[in-house]
């Protein structure tokens, strides 16, 4: 081994071992902040960020879990969101926050939930930022099931660049309230929707909330992983398939509420939301499943990025991901791939309490990636979002950092340190 190669194993191990202390102290390295080989756009912006939680209320839903086939009982379905936002801080402050969390699920005795905290780099209930302007949102949709804390890494970073994020609790779909999967089903993009016109009423120039006048909601993005990216699809214009309403009716006692989100009906049509400019999804879920035919992904017309692990598991590669990426015809795409990743290519890093004596395996592995850093996977994907939401709700001049010349992610592709793009690829496509 020569002289260059034993410097870059020594360079790893060193850092390997500055990484695990400092997540062992409790301290220094916290989810989202930049390893050495950092992509360019990865780094926070300029602004401070705060962080609140709130509670909100869509009343009169379809309890799909609870009655028969046209006899669903209606409820008032809560959702808990997260707030992140450019905040007044004072520049001398670097502050942290403490998460609440929960590693196992609620319905699986042999997971039992174990309440576990992890660190941020956001100040709780700070003072909002209003020199920006009105600043575009962001609303984030976890996985099935997850919490509207599983990528603070990437919402926190956004906050920085001047966007107001917002991720949700999706009600019977968390760790500590998972229920039956025909409410995600059917919940998902109604979520997303509902939030969406709360967070426009709460900013309107009337409103007592700390987001009045904080936010343009006419100017939003959908960010979602896994069944959030299911349900991001569905409310960017991908109408579901009837053979998803099929699915959807064995699952639910032969319910039919999922009809209003098919391509073919006519309320699903009206219900598309022009305030809606782009859409982000990690191994959405669903189209391995026939989630979407050609019909339904041709309804997909908003620019989206794709991002999936070309060994994913879950979702599908192949015969999922990429091939929403080769049927959404009528929209700009891109695609970007881990090669030889599976599904876990969105959330945060497997929490050290998932490490713990006694946690069941399986709360690690809901986190980690068998071929890739979790960290670094991090730092990439904040680069790239960085870029595709900068292009399509700031109009700033990145697409250097999205285009290629070819699939390949290798040496020169722009805002990547020499010899770090490897094991990735990007696609491109226009309608």
């Amino acid at each position: 081994m020569n002289t260059r190669s034993l410097y870059f194993v020594f360079f790893f191990l060193l850092t390997s071992v500055r990484l695990v202390t400092a997540q062992s102290a409790g301290d220094g390295f916290i989810n989202g902040d930049l390893l050495p080989n950092a992509p360019e756009l990865a780094a926070r912006g300029t602004y401070k960020v705060g962080v609140r939680t709130i509670k909100l209320v869509h009343p009169a839903q379809v309890d799909v879990l609870h009655g028969s086939a046209g006899q669903h009982p209606l409820y008032d379905r809560p959702l808990t969101v997260e707030i992140w936002y450019p905040a007044q801080i004072p520049s001398s402050q670097q502050p942290t926050v403490t998460y609440e969390s929960t590693l196992g699920r609620a319905n699986d005795p042999k997971r039992p939930l174990i309440p576990f905290t992890f660190q941020g780099r956001a100040a709780r209930d700070a003072e909002p930022d209003p020199s920006g302007g009105a600043y575009p949102l962001v609303i984030v949709s976890h996985g099935y099931p997850g919490s509207r804390l599983l990528l603070t890494y990437l919402t926190e970073n956004l906050a920085s660049k001047g966007y107001v994020v917002v991720a949700i609790d999706h009600t019977e779909s968390t760790y500590g309230d998972l229920a039956g999967f025909p409410s995600t089903l059917l919940n998902r993009s109604l979520d997303d929707g509902f939030v969406l016109s709360e967070m426009a009423r709460l900013a309107g120039k009337t409103s007592k909330s700390f987001l009045a006048g904080l936010l343009n909601a006419d100017n939003t993005a959908l960010i979602g992983y896994s069944m959030g990216g299911y349900g991001a699809l569905n409310a960017a214009g991908a109408g579901y398939s009837p053979q998803t309403l099929k699915l959807f009716g064995q699952l639910s006692g032969g319910s039919t509420a999922l009809e209003a989100r098919t391509q073919a009906s006519p309320a699903y049509k009206a219900s598309l939301d022009p305030r809606i400019k782009a859409v982000v999804a990690f191994a959405p879920w669903g189209m391995e499943r026939g989630v979407w035919d050609a019909a339904g992904l041709a309804g997909l017309r908003l620019p989206t990025l794709l991002v999936a692990g070309s060994k994913d598991d879950v979702s599908g590669y192949e015969k999922g991901i990429k091939a929403i990426y080769e049927g959404a015809i009528n929209a700009e795409r891109y695609l970007l791939t881990y090669v030889n990743a599976r599904h876990n290519v969105a959330p945060n890093p497997p929490p050290l309490a998932s490490l713990q004596s006694g946690v069941s395996p399986d709360e690690y592995m809901h986190y980690a990636e068998p071929a890739w850093n979790e960290h670094r996977i991090n730092n990439i994907n904040q680069h790239v979002v960085t870029a595709f939401l900068g292009i399509h709700l700031k109009g700033m001049d990145y697409r250097k950092y999205l285009d290629l010349p070819g699939t390949d992610a290798v040496d020169g592709w722009p805002g990547f340190k020499a010899r770090m793009a490897v094991g990735l690829e990007m696609r491109h496509a226009k309608p």
